[in-house]
């Protein structure tokens, strides 16, 4: 594991991590460990802000023992007034100040602590820098301090500019560590009424940018994917949050794409074939491009044994690399994880049939494969 030179925790070489072969793409199959397949994980933006660490081994020896392969956390968490000792923040805009990195104990320690946990269990992290969303700070903490609305974000001189430091700061804490899985730029981007071409030519320099720290991990964009041909021409599938999915598909420092879906807050049908359609046309545009499609993001707030349907589909269609529900829940030494109504709690009923059953599915396709 590679640490910034201005903290290096005590215990942690990173020698053996640095032999160690880094999660690639392969063809439109991922492959982890030497072995390409589909792989299932989840979402879990709580697990970085939380301060003990018994609580994260806790959660990454469920994900284990659950086979969960990927986690998505949080890589953000950005203030605009500093909080104190007990809450976690990674990076502060404070009016009159310059910028500040956090990097003690309730700031990147957080992330050595996660990262640590996943190295030992075989968990593997897809980690993004900021928010589309105001929650955790986000593009909005940038753009209170340096003036200007979230769609300002991306062309921004100066927002940018402490943007590729603040990466800067995680990629090289953790550039030798075969737990990665992926960087990714952010959570959600979107660009409302801009020209597509805005999102494009950012997604395009900053994936250049990361991948110039760190050519060994993949990248990728972490949006919803929206903005493409064919479907049924529903919200989704049009242009009107600024994002051309199926254009992002050509810019080659995105090793793979990502799309979410979550009907209730799209305005869609909950039930019938809409979801498998969104998967599958995805999938479709991916395997043109020879490269993995993950379906990132995808959740029911109740009813949650439906979303076997689109798992089913992801897991059957080519072009699919995996995919990751929203959201992981848990019991910690606070009690409960927030339930945000997508919340899929450990050894519940839900979980049988989102996580268990969906294993079961993935072993049946596999063994299938020629």
């Amino acid at each position: 594991m590679k640490f910034s030179k201005i903290f290096c925790p005590a215990g942690l070489a990173a020698s053996a991590a640095a032999q160690a072969d880094f999660p690639s793409t392969d063809g439109t199959l991922f492959n982890i460990d030497g072995v390409t397949d589909y792989y299932a994980g989840t979402n879990s933006y709580w697990i970085s802000m939380t301060m003990n660490d018994n609580d994260v081994n806790l959660v990454m020896d469920h994900l284990e023992e659950s086979g969960l392969r990927v986690l998505r956390i949080w890589g953000f968490a950005d203030v605009n007034q500093v909080p104190g000792s007990n809450t976690v923040w990674f990076q502060s805009f404070v009016n009159g100040q310059q910028p500040q990195i956090n990097t003690g104990a309730n700031g990147l320690q957080r992330l050595d602590s996660i990262v640590r946990a996943a190295e030992t269990r075989g968990v593997k992290l897809i980690i993004n820098f900021v928010n589309f969303w105001d929650d955790y700070g986000g593009m909005q903490a940038y753009m209170n301090y340096y003036g200007g609305s979230k769609t300002d974000f991306y062309t921004n001189s100066e927002a940018q500019a402490q943007y590729r430091n603040y990466i800067e700061a995680v990629v090289s804490r953790f550039s030798d560590s075969p737990a990665i899985f992926a960087w990714e730029l952010a959570n959600e981007p979107r660009c409302p009424g801009c020209d597509t071409s805005v999102l494009h030519t950012w997604a395009s320099d900053i994936s250049a940018y990361i991948k110039s720290l760190d050519p060994d991990h993949m990248v990728t964009l972490g949006d919803e994917g929206m903005g493409l041909t064919g479907g049924d021409g529903s919200y989704p599938y049009q242009y009107t949050e600024g994002s051309d999915w199926e254009a992002a598909l050509d810019i080659e420092t995105l090793d793979f794409a990502t799309f979410h879906y979550y009907p209730s807050s799209w305005g869609l049908a909950l039930d019938g074939p809409t979801g498998q359609a969104w998967v599958e046309n995805h999938a479709r545009l991916c395997a043109a491009a020879g490269k993995p499609c993950l379906f990132e993001e995808y959740g029911l707030p109740n009813n949650h044994c439906d979303e076997a349907a689109w798992q089913e589909t992801s897991a059957e269609s080519e072009g699919m690399g995996g995919d990751l529900f929203w959201q992981l829940g848990d019991t910690l030494s606070t009690g409960q994880t927030h339930d945000d109504t997508y919340t899929i709690y450990y050894n519940s009923a839900d979980w049988q049939c989102v996580v268990e059953a969906h294993q079961d599915r993935i072993g049946a396709r596999t063994s299938n494969l020629p």
